[in-house]
Formats: structure tokens, C-alpha cells, sequence
């Protein structure tokens, strides 16, 4: 409106070919806009006094159009909510419209104007990126096939992006999935390639990175947490269903794919490691590129910006670690991966995380490490500290069979023969050493001079066995003295046979001959 402003101007002092050579503007126009500010009777003080929507409106009647305001005005708002319904489209909305407004707006117009409306609804805000801020993060949707040198099923290699805010300083790599594992090395990698650790990563909600979203608290991902922990890092994840909260992340998975994914259709690649190299080699050819509209490269623009503010590096890197959420058994054990972990028996039936690579298990109960383990893949096997277990279960555990004997020798002759005998009998292991826990539980209750005693009369009756020693200790039969053995002696009676009676086979059972 300032050509048109300064046309007005000029008419007051000016034909309109004198007007039309010094603004270039076309004398008829200029005649029409005399026409319309002569038909409104507007004089120069009124018209600086006009908006320019204002005088807009004035100077759009030139050809005699029918002022806007004058037709219906579709709601765009209804209209907006209707298109959400299945099947409904603008044409459908459009004809509607006009069968209720036979003079209102034809199909391309009515179709204009609600794009245009529609645009305000959600304006974007420009972001401000500062340097060594942020890093986004993302895959590119777009894989390459990893081929088997020996005629097997083919692979698809994702490609990872991370763009730094501030300069576009990008990173790429290729990995076989999107696993915790794979995402996570990539993130370390990409801070290896940067040489250094921005403020805030801003991934998408993949289940690697987030595992509950949330518009303002969503839940990340322990083990990524856990490595953004360790290179004091900040994780901050896009919106559902908002790309433009990670707008850099996808113009860069557009650059990558254009300047460098691209260049791969007609290769084959036969490993991942193959395909990085060729990606690196590109990426510095991308981050050095000029910019077309800016001065300098990515690279420039990083040496200069974001370069010096990231934080260094740790000194080690992260090292993968997964975790698992467990309740702990009846038994004190934890189990992972087929193998069970003990824990401090006072937490049974609580819940504990485990923290485990592929030499080490942890467990955290209240954020506190509780226990800690060597990674055992002995399937159904158990890994047990005693100091976890009950008081009462290391006494158990204590008494071997071995420390049995020795406590039997110091007791007495007869206690060791008791113990001894049980050990070497026919029964299971398990049982026999049941029992002998049994009769050393009895030296708690009563001395040592009585178990001797209760164990001497427990050989004479033939009575080795926890509950007969114990029957002998309850009714006091270890203080009486033992029972005499009695000598059999041989009986002679008419109808007694006695050995004699019993021959040989070769030879006859009777003189004589048998009677009829």
C-alpha cells in the first residue's frame, strides 16, 4: 500500500501520465483509483487517517466487484469440525453452502478462503537455537538393504540422525535396528563425532528413548536416562505428533537422505561397518558444503558457535547396561534371564530393578544398590550370598556333614558311632543328614554328657535315629543304666528237630523207607 499511498498524493498536483512515469504504475489504474476516492468523497486528511485494510477495501472496488462483505460467510469453524468426519470433504461442504447461498462464494474461492483461515490456527513459533543447546535427534525412515555374501536373507540397516541446533553440524550413522542397545551407541558416537556433550538431546517418542509419553512429563526410557545421566545430559522429547518440536532433526533426515542415503541406490552393501565408512566419508563432504543462503559451512558455523560452548566429554564413556523390573521370590531370589540372584531376604515379595551387561548383575530397591552379582547363564541355576539369607538359614547351611563328625568326635565314643552309622547307611543323603542335624539340635537343650549317654542306650536297644535318642533324652531313660544282654541259651524238647534235622541235599532226610 505505499505505491498506492504515494499515488494518492501525487493526484492532488498531478495528471495521472505524470503520476503513472513516476510511481510505474499504469495510467488507467491510477484513473480508477481517482474514480473510487472521488465516489467516496475521502480528502487527503481522511485518507492518511485510513488503514491500510481500510483503504485496501476503498481501492479493491475499482471494477465495480461486488464488496466481500456483502456475500455469506461460510463458518469456517463449523466447517473446520465437519471436515474431522469420515467421508466429509470440502467439495461436500462447499455444496452445501451454496444450495443454503445461491449468491455466495463458487468452489475455488470458498476452497481459498478456508486454507487461509485454517493457517492461523496453528502458527508456528520460530525457535531460537543457542549454541551447544540442543541436539535432535531421529531415524530416517528410510533403510539400506544389507546384503549376505553367502545368499542368505537380506538385512535393513536404519540410519540415525543427530543436528546440533544452533550450526546444522550433522551425524549420521547406520545400525541394524532400533534397539535400547543400538540407539544408545549411536547417541555415544555422535558425541565422540561432536568431541563434546550439548545441554539437551530431543529425540522422537520411540519406545528406545520414551517409554510412557506425556505432553509435559513423559516417562524416559531407564537405561537411555541412565546414559544421559552419565554424560550430564538433559532429555527433553518432542510432543506427540508435533514434528516441528524437532524441526531441525527432520530437515536433517532430509538433507542426509538427498545428499547421501541417495547416492546409495545403485550399491551393494554386504555389512554395516561397509556402509558407515562410505556415510562418513559423505558427511564430511555435507557438513563442509557452503551454505546457499548463508555465509560459510556447517563445519565453520560449528567451529565458531557450538564447538565452544559444549561440555566436554567424561573421561570414560558410557558403558550399556539394561534393566529389568523383578519381584522377589519367597526364596529371596531375583530371576533374569533363566538364572536366580539372591537378594537381602527382608525384601521378599518387594519389587526391585536390575541393572545387568554381560558381566555383572545389580540390584536396586528405593534407588539403593542392595546386592550385587557376577552374570552367571547357568540355566535354573542359583547364585547365593549367605549374608543374604536368614539368620536360622546360615546356621542350616553352616553345619556340613563334615563339621557333624567333628562335633560328634568332641561329644563322645558313642555320639560318633550314632553319626557315623547314619552317614554310611542306605538311606539318601539329604535324609541321613536331616537326622544328624536333628541329634546335633538336641545339644542345645541338653549337655553333652547326656547325648553321650542317650546315644550309648541307643545302641544297645538298636535304636540309631533322631527320634529314638530324642524319646530317650524326654523320658529320662539316659540317666538309668543300660539292659543286661541275655546269652541264648539251647532248649531240648521231644518235638524240637534242631540242625541236625537239616541235611545236605546229596544226602537222604530219612533212613528207611517211607511207610504206605
Amino acid at each position: 500500500m505505499v505505491i498506492a499511498r504515494e499515488v494518492l498524493r501525487l493526484m492532488q498536483n498531478h495528471s495521472n501520465r505524470e503520476i503513472g512515469r513516476i510511481c510505474s504504475v499504469s495510467h488507467s489504474t491510477i484513473g480508477q483509483y481517482r474514480k473510487q476516492i472521488e465516489k467516496a468523497g475521502l480528502s487527503s486528511e481522511q485518507i492518511d487517517k485510513l488503514s491500510d485494510e481500510e483503504l485496501r477495501q476503498i481501492l479493491k472496488n475499482r471494477r465495480g466487484k461486488k464488496k466481500e462483505q456483502n456475500r455469506p460467510q461460510p463458518d469456517f469453524n463449523w466447517i473446520h469440525q465437519e471436515l474431522k468426519k469420515k467421508s466429509v470433504t470440502l467439495q461436500l461442504l462447499w455444496e452445501e453452502y451454496k444450495s443454503t447461498h445461491p449468491d455466495g462464494y463458487e468452489s475455488s474461492q470458498f476452497n481459498h478462503l478456508y486454507r487461509q483461515w485454517s493457517k492461523k490456527l496453528n502458527p508456528s513459533m520460530r525457535q531460537t537455537h543457542i549454541a551447544g543447546e540442543k541436539v535432535f535427534v531421529d531415524f530416517t525412515g528410510h533403510t539400506i538393504p544389507i546384503k549376505d555374501p553367502e545368499g542368505g536373507p537380506e538385512q535393513r540397516a536404519e540410519i540415525f540422525v543427530a543436528v546440533l541446533g544452533a550450526s546444522n553440524y550433522t551425524y549420521a550413522e547406520a545400525t541394524l535396528s532400533q534397539s535400547i542397545p543400538n540407539w544408545i551407541g549411536c547417541h555415544i558416537n555422535a558425541f565422540g563425532y561432536f568431541n563434546g556433550v550439548p545441554e539437551l538431546i530431543v529425540p522422537d517418542n520411540l519406545k528406545s528413548a520414551v517409554k510412557t509419553p506425556c505432553r509435559y512429563e513423559p516417562t524416559v526410557n531407564r537405561s537411555f536416562q541412565e546414559m544421559a545421566s552419565h554424560y550430564g545430559i538433559g532429555v527433553l522429547p518432542a510432543r506427540v505428533r508435533k514434528p516441528k518440536d524437532k524441526a531441525k532433526a527432520e530437515v536433517g533426515v532430509q538433507i542426509v537422505s538427498r545428499w547421501i542415503l541417495a547416492t546409495f541406490r545403485n550399491r551393494d552393501f554386504f555389512c554395516v561397518n561397509e556402509l558407515n565408512d562410505e556415510i562418513i566419508y559423505l558427511l564430511e563432504n555435507l557438513n563442509n558444503r557452503p551454505f546457499k543462503k548463508l555465509q560459510g559451512t556447517r563445519r565453520s558455523l560449528f567451529e565458531a558457535i557450538d564447538q565452544p560452548k559444549l561440555k566436554p566429554l567424561p573421561a570414560l564413556p558410557y558403558f550399556f547396561a539394561n534393566w529389568k523390573k523383578a519381584r522377589v521370590n519367597l526364596d529371596y531370589h531375583v530371576e533374569l534371564e533363566q538364572h536366580y540372584y539372591s537378594v537381602p531376604y527382608s525384601l521378599i515379595h518387594y519389587n526391585v530393578y536390575l541393572r545387568y551387561t554381560s558381566k555383572t548383575v545389580e540390584i536396586f530397591h528405593d534407588n539403593q544398590r542392595v546386592a550385587s552379582h557376577i552374570k552367571n547363564t547357568t540355566l535354573g541355576g542359583k547364585t547365593t550370598v549367605i549374608s543374604h539369607m536368614p539368620k536360622s538359614h546360615q546356621q542350616h547351611l553352616k553345619w556340613t556333614p563334615s563339621k557333624i563328625v567333628t562335633w560328634a568326635q568332641q561329644v563322645g565314643e558313642a555320639t560318633y558311632d550314632v553319626i557315623q552309622g547314619l552317614i554310611n547307611s542306605d538311606r539318601h543323603a539329604e535324609q541321613t543328614y536331616r537326622s544328624c542335624l536333628g541329634i546335633k539340635r538336641l545339644s542345645t537343650y541338653y549337655p553333652a554328657e547326656r547325648i553321650e549317654a542317650a546315644c550309648r542306650r541307643a545302641i544297645a536297644i538298636n535304636g540309631r535315629s533322631y527320634k529314638s535318642i530324642q524319646s530317650i533324652l524326654k523320658n529320662g531313660l539316659d540317666q538309668q543304666s543300660l539292659p543286661l544282654v541275655q546269652e541264648e541259651k539251647a532248649v531240648k524238647h521231644k518235638n524240637l528237630r534242631g540242625n541236625a534235622y537239616y541235611a545236605l541235599d546229596d544226602q537222604p532226610i530219612h533212613s528207611g523207607e517211607y511207610p504206605c
